[in-house]
């Protein structure tokens, strides 16, 4: 589990290719700290496996569904990377709840530049943009930001320059694709009231939970 804030930028020192998987070689710092072997750091918003450590890197697998469903096969030697370590059971919740695991790629449409803040209008298809929702959350690149605006087609987020400043986000330009992961919760909520997911068709009496017992309980 992470909370989308990221810890430091790593680069990516290579990626290895195999068939339709990969494994990827990561120059950290901080991320290495304490590390071990098997414990995960979200690469982008990706949850991956240390599988080996080495000095100032870290090594992890890629499996052929995680390079179908994120952006991380865009990437290239020398490419900077948001890193968060799992969240410890004592840290400070300081984002949201990131599971990272990437519902889908969106791409970048526009920048704006807004006093100190810069706007991003992120496209994003009809499957992810059903949980998203104004003033929601939602993770880019594995980093926690409020949802400004909804759009039939897009998103905006305001980034200010902290989150500029010590994410990759701030190197982003218009047309590069970006992993985006909807807050789960919203998701939770659609499978207990048996409403269709994507690709799915509404399962009726599924579950006691419904929109006229939610409004009986004052919600």
């Amino acid at each position: 589990m992470f909370t989308g804030i990221v810890e430091e930028v790593g680069n990516l020192k290579k990626i290895r290719r195999s068939g339709p998987s990969a494994q990827l070689c990561v120059r950290a710092s901080r991320v290495l700290e304490g590390t071990h072997i098997g414990d995960s750091i979200a690469v982008n918003g990706v949850c991956l496996t240390v599988t080996r450590l080495g000095e100032g890197e870290f090594w992890a697998d890629v499996m052929h569904e995680t390079l179908d469903r994120s952006a991380l096969g865009s990437l290239r030697a020398g490419s900077p990377v948001n890193l968060e370590r799992a969240m410890a059971a004592d840290g400070r919740f300081g984002g949201h709840i990131v599971a990272g695991h990437v519902d889908g790629v969106g791409h970048i449409r526009t920048t704006r530049q807004d006093a100190n803040a810069l706007w991003y209008e992120i496209g994003a298809g009809p499957e992810i943009l059903r949980y998203v929702v104004e003033k929601g959350s939602i993770a880019i690149d594995g980093v926690s930001l409020t949802v400004a605006r909804v759009g039939e087609q897009s998103f905006s987020i305001s980034a200010i320059p902290h989150t500029l400043a010590v994410t990759a986000l701030g190197q982003k330009r218009p047309g590069d694709a970006v992993n985006l992961e909807a807050d789960v919760i919203g998701k939770y909520v659609e499978k207990l009231m048996g409403l269709a997911g994507p690709g799915e068709t509404e399962k009726k009496g599924s579950s006691s939970l419904s929109r006229e017992m939610l409004a009986r309980c004052g919600f």
